[in-house]
């Protein structure tokens, strides 16, 4: 598989433990961001896993500057400026078959246990990069400074302009999901973490009888295993003549293949919630979604599916599935009434938010320019992570935090200790309160992870509010610009805050939210020798 040809700039953290955190110098402007055309070390490619390393290569932007050489410290190459950006290799018949750059030939030993590797003008550094021990198959991507595997293209931020869209809540109003995909004419792309819901699977057989090109890409090792009623479902999609693919296997691009949405011709739909009863079948979770009209949106995340999609590590279905054995699932549970409506909103502006990448430092850079309020929706949050770390900073210069966490048994143990860190802070003069959900027969439990900043910004999307999630999960996120959306979102953040209202209900004070953690100790002994004989299943 060729490399990606854009070597995209993020800012998340690390992926290997391995990597040497900023370790890497290009030129820069006058204002410190990067030069975009100046002379620098963008990749670095060292253990291809092949025959001692043939094709290994560094890839250089020379931006046309001549009298360049690069160096790996115990030899000195030239960098020729026939093109603006080209790999460097020492044997460039293979790495041909590695990249798509135009490579050029220099004896260049690259060091799997580390490098620093120098570019020079006339003898002058202008750019310099450190990497750590290479993974197999890894690329060190300079500008971000952290290792890549082969086959993941790191994205920056899409904005996809103005947009028609149309809000929901789950489990509110399922039908938005259900008439998006029964609409389609062309294709439907549906990306998922899991894939169990008969409706969805009735949509997409009957989208394929009419001629719609059909395609589904899920994950191949979710939390708990994959369930019969998945197992089935995918084997009828596949029956039918579905495209239907498997992220799977040790050299998997991702620790989870996360994502929630779905293309349907020039429609995107993005949400927090699983292709099953429980999620988009609005038979449980409370979550979030939006469906963006115009093609931009839709380009765009045709775009992210395509690279999922065509990766090695993307299996169909039916190769998945030799000799496996699925968990046994429970039936879906009950119906909960309709009180939030969906609703048609103005979009001043879309921005498509991926992980690995960008989603997680563009949330964080959101948080920290909050100047009034930052409304959190989810089901359990980091309190050392980054995420946790913004909203305490935004609580600390005086804006308004509210995190509305999941009420389910095997968060409550977890969230009631993060109820107890925002009390403290709260004692010390933080703008900041944590709230335990209560349904109260309007949903089953907080799955959706969702924000709104300021009553202007929302967040919609796959992202759970931590940095392992951020930078080795695929994760998609719509972040929706304009007041229209967020007033929406919103008025159903408030719903749910005033119904776990502390007092009206266990949760909500200090010493209730103490009682809980010893409680839950006590459910987790009782619990302890029925999980041996059912396998517990966590949504992801």
């Amino acid at each position: 598989m060729s490399e990606p040809a854009t070597d995209a700039t993020v800012t998340d953290a690390t992926r290997s433990p391995t990597a040497t955190p900023n370790a890497t110098r290009n030129a820069s402007a006058e204002d410190g961001t990067p030069n975009a055309s100046a002379p620098a070390i963008l990749s670095a490619y060292p253990n291809p896993l092949t025959d001692g390393d043939a094709g290994e290569y560094v890839v250089v932007r020379t931006g046309g500057t001549a009298n360049l050489t690069l160096s790996d410290g115990e030899s000195n190459v030239s960098v020729p400026p026939d093109a603006d950006v080209v790999a460097v290799a020492s044997d460039p018949v293979r790495a041909r078959n590695l990249t798509d750059r135009p490579v050029v030939a220099a004896r260049l030993d690259l060091s799997n246990a580390g490098e620093r590797l120098v570019l020079r003008r006339g003898g002058v550094v202008v750019a310099e990069t450190t990497y750590g021990r290479a993974p197999d198959a890894e690329r060190w991507n300079a500008t971000a400074d952290r290792w890549v595997p082969r086959g993941l293209s790191l994205r920056d931020p899409v904005s996809t302009g103005p947009a028609n869209a149309t809000a929901f809540v789950l489990p509110d109003d399922p039908g938005v999901v259900r008439e998006t995909l029964r609409s389609a004419d062309e294709r439907i792309l549906l990306a998922g973490y899991t894939f169990s819901s008969t409706r969805v699977a009735d949509a997409l057989v009957a989208a394929h009888r009419r001629g719609v090109r059909v395609r589904v890409l899920v994950e191949g090792s979710p939390v708990g295993g994959v369930s019969t009623r998945q197992a089935d479902a995918l084997a009828r999609l596949a029956r039918a003549g579905v495209a239907v693919r498997v992220v799977s296997g040790s050299r998997a691009r991702f620790d989870y293949h996360h994502a929630k949405y779905a293309v349907a011709d020039e429609t995107a739909l993005v949400s927090t919630e699983n292709w099953k009863p429980t999620g988009t079948g609005g038979r449980k979770n409370r979550g979030w979604g939006v469906r963006v009209e115009g093609g931009r949106t839709a380009e765009e995340l045709a775009a992210v599916f395509e690279h999922d999609f065509g990766g090695a590590d993307a299996v169909s279905w039916r190769r998945y599935r030799r000799g496996r054995t699925f968990a046994e699932s429970s039936p879906p549970e009950g119906d909960f009434p309709r009180r939030v409506a969906a609703e048609s909103v103005a979009v001043e502006e879309v921005r498509v938010l991926t992980a690995p990448g960008n989603a997680g430092s563009a949330v964080v850079e959101r948080f920290d320019g909050a100047e009034r309020s930052i409304d959190v929706l989810a089901p359990r949050m980091d309190p050392d992570g980054r995420f946790f770390d913004a909203l305490r900073r935004a609580a600390n210069r005086g804006v308004r935090v509210r995190i509305l966490l999941s009420n389910a048994w095997y968060d409550e143990e977890a969230n009631a200790a993060l109820v107890n860190r925002t009390e403290t802070l709260r004692e010390r003069g933080y703008d900041i309160e944590a709230r335990i959900a209560r349904p109260d027969g309007r949903f089953g439990k907080v799955h959706a992870k969702g924000a709104v900043v300021d009553g202007e910004r929302t967040f919609v999307g796959s992202l759970n509010w931590n940095d392992r999630a951020a930078t080795e999960n695929r994760e998609v996120v719509l972040e929706l610009v304009g007041e229209d959306p967020a007033s929406y979102y919103a008025a159903a953040f408030d719903a749910d805050w005033r119904a776990s209202e502390p007092g009206g209900g266990w949760w909500g004070t200090k010493t209730k939210t103490t009682a809980t953690l010893a409680l839950g100790a006590l459910c987790s002994l009782a619990l302890a020798t029925w999980v041996t004989k059912k396998t517990v299943r966590f949504d992801g």
